[in-house]
């Protein structure tokens, strides 16, 4: 893992020892050092650090009241001389808290604690992710013919709605699967970003539009109208899309 880091201190003899110290520390990068807050104000917003060295005392914008202006996503470890603002950092949040002169040894320790901490958050957003695919529906049951069947969500091509139920038309099958159902109910189904209304009466998957013709959409000898009340969220999709 490599870490973005910047520095903001307006004594020169620290700026360039945490310089040497991140130089010589393999996964970390110095994105930049500064000599005040006001400086890392003007470039920090464009250029985000994971990691921000910060001094406490600096005239005009102190330390402290620079990290409540910091992204919460960048982790703050302090620099002072004076250990009395140690509990302030931590009220702001602070990861960790060095006191100068720094060691390596302390700098090394500090580094650490950020590294733990992103890969904390490396996992628990992957986590996430995962928790999201599998949640992701790829399949629907439909009552038909007295019998429950499954439906592969990729493989419908659209739905028509006829009265009190509805046709299932999908890919590579001559006849549709019937089911006593509403449209409304069986959209409130589908995933939105896979299915679209085009017409009261039909609903397509997104991803199985081929060809559009004249206001209509086109499947093998089948055209489904699209109506001027779903004209626009149609078009939206496919401005999406087009080249």
């Amino acid at each position: 893992m490599n870490l973005k880091c910047a520095i903001v201190d307006d004594e020169p003899l620290a700026l360039g020892l945490l310089e040497s110290y991140i130089k010589k520390t393999s996964f970390l990068e110095l994105s930049g050092s500064y000599s005040s807050a006001i400086q890392a104000m003007k470039y920090l917003p464009d250029h985000p650090v994971d990691i921000l060295f910060l001094d406490i005392q600096m005239p005009e914008l102190n330390g402290l009241e620079f990290s409540r202006m910091v992204p919460e996503d960048t982790r703050i470890i302090f620099t002072t001389a004076f250990d009395q603002y140690a509990l302030d950092g931590y009220r702001v949040n602070a990861l960790d808290y060095l006191l100068k002169p720094i060691s390596y040894s302390d700098f090394i320790e500090a580094i650490n604690k950020a590294v733990q901490w992103f890969e904390l958050r490396q996992k628990a957003d992957k986590q996430n992710a995962n928790a999201g695919s599998e949640n992701k529906k790829d399949y629907i049951y439909v009552k038909s013919d007295y019998k429950l069947i499954q439906i592969e969500l990729n493989k419908i091509l659209y739905i028509e709605g006829l009265k009190d139920y509805i046709k299932i038309h999908l890919e590579g099958e001559e006849r549709p699967i019937l089911s006593l159902v509403s449209m409304r109910a069986m959209e409130e189904k589908l995933p939105a970003d896979q299915f679209i209304r085009v017409h009261r009466s039909f609903i397509v998957q997104k991803q199985k539009i081929k060809v559009i013709d004249k206001g209509r959409i086109v499947f093998g000898k089948e055209y489904i109208p699209i109506s001027d009340s779903y004209k626009q969220e149609l078009q939206n999709y496919v401005n999406e899309h087009i080249v």
